[in-house]
């Protein structure tokens, strides 16, 4: 009997083993219950990627025509919606909810738990939150990017253009408000869906549509883009002018480095139509615009490298300011940040001015730069569509 009273004894004493077993269990269920969540989100966001080409039948009983455009266009845009609604809930969870409640029941497994195994907890399910994030926000931004893309070679190739023969410029074109307002409505839609990635988001596409417009650059500099007038180089400029200062609070440094590397193959594209046209000036495309612009592409031959560039400056510091007025509206969502006076950068402009004068002697001017100080104005515009 003493010998059992003692066994007994000592088993008693060993109870707070099996607490401990059961405390790290509780601890271990918690942890997973968000990982799991996190793998449903997971899973949730690959079937909508997935399952995008069987949308369509969907809708149908909700009264949408089967294999119309406009079906197409709505689910696209209820896929994107819902990755943005997953985007939301991992970050919700990975920025609030997981910390909070582990908080709140921390004390139900141990409630002595030091705060370096606290921490450790904490790191452990952000950083499986952020895998998650960035993996679904790749989901999205990639579906943006094919958007995108389609819209930037439009507004490169299909726009009515002929490179080599380009009327004066005027303004933007049409074809260059469409596909910003592209990126007009993914902010709208980050911002009202998942706002703390909005930034994330929008540098990511901006630096997107800089690498896409150098790939259908290069894609098409010896078909559609064979030749680039002097015309034709200033109209691109601008239009990439009024792009890099709508957009200036998104373009992160690999952006501006790739805007630096387009409009450098713009000059060189440039320079190679010129002296083409002098070596061959009877072969030169005459467009059928009117006297004017005839005028302007018989002068073309005697347009120097250097002399692209001056004039390139000159049509931004005619046109640009004007133009960004007139388009007040359609982009006011990125305006409030960059035109405010102080906004504009300081630093030295252009980047295909610098690289070029690095190669050749400068021309004597008082070194133009190519983007001029913004400033501010307070008349309000209405905006509207040109031509």
């Amino acid at each position: 009997m003493i010998l059992n009273l003692m066994s007994e004894t000592a088993k008693s004493y060993d109870i707070s083993q099996p607490l401990q077993e059961i405390n790290e269990s509780v601890r271990l269920a918690f942890l997973n219950s968000f990982l799991d969540f996190a793998g449903y989100l997971e899973r949730f966001g690959g079937e909508l990627t997935e399952n995008r080409p069987n949308k369509e039948n969907n809708y149908v009983s909700n009264g949408y025509i089967n294999g119309t455009r406009e079906t197409f266009v709505n689910t696209d845009g209820d896929l994107h919606k819902k990755l943005l609604v997953v985007l939301s809930n991992i970050g919700y969870c990975k920025a609030e909810l997981s910390e909070e409640l582990y908080s709140k029941y921390r004390h139900i497994w141990s409630p002595v738990r030091n705060n370096e195994e606290r921490s450790s907890d904490m790191r452990d399910l952000r950083t499986s939150f952020s895998a998650l994030e960035e993996k679904v926000l790749d989901q999205y931004t990639f579906a943006k990017s094919n958007l995108i893309r389609s819209a930037a070679q439009s507004y490169l190739l299909d726009s009515g253009i002929y490179w080599g023969a380009a009327p004066m410029v005027k303004g933007i074109r049409d074809a260059t408000l469409d596909l910003l307002h592209i990126l007009v409505a993914v902010h709208a839609e980050v911002y009202s869906g998942a706002r703390p990635l909005l930034e994330k988001t929008m540098k990511i596409l901006v630096e997107g549509l800089v690498d896409i417009f150098l790939s259908v650059f290069h894609e098409n500099k010896t078909k559609d883009i064979r030749l680039l007038d002097a015309n034709g180089f200033c109209q691109l400029m601008l239009e990439l002018e009024y792009f890099e200062t709508v957009l200036h609070t998104y373009f992160s440094p690999e952006a501006q480095q790739a805007m630096k590397s387009l409009q450098e193959n713009l000059l060189e594209k440039a320079c190679e139509s010129v002296a083409e046209a002098m070596e061959n000036p009877g072969h030169q495309r005459r467009p059928t615009r009117g006297s004017e612009d005839t005028a302007s592409d018989d002068r073309q031959p005697s347009v120097s490298p250097d002399d692209l560039l001056v004039l390139a400056q000159q049509c931004s510091s005619d046109l640009l300011q004007g133009e960004l007025e007139r388009t007040r509206l359609n982009i006011a969502c990125f305006m409030e940040s960059t035109l405010q006076p102080t906004a504009a950068p300081a630093g030295p402009k252009p980047a295909a001015h610098s690289s070029y004068q690095a190669q050749h002697a400068p021309v004597q001017t008082s070194s133009p730069s190519f983007r001029r100080q913004q400033t501010g104005t307070s008349s309000p515009v209405v905006s509207r569509r040109r031509r």
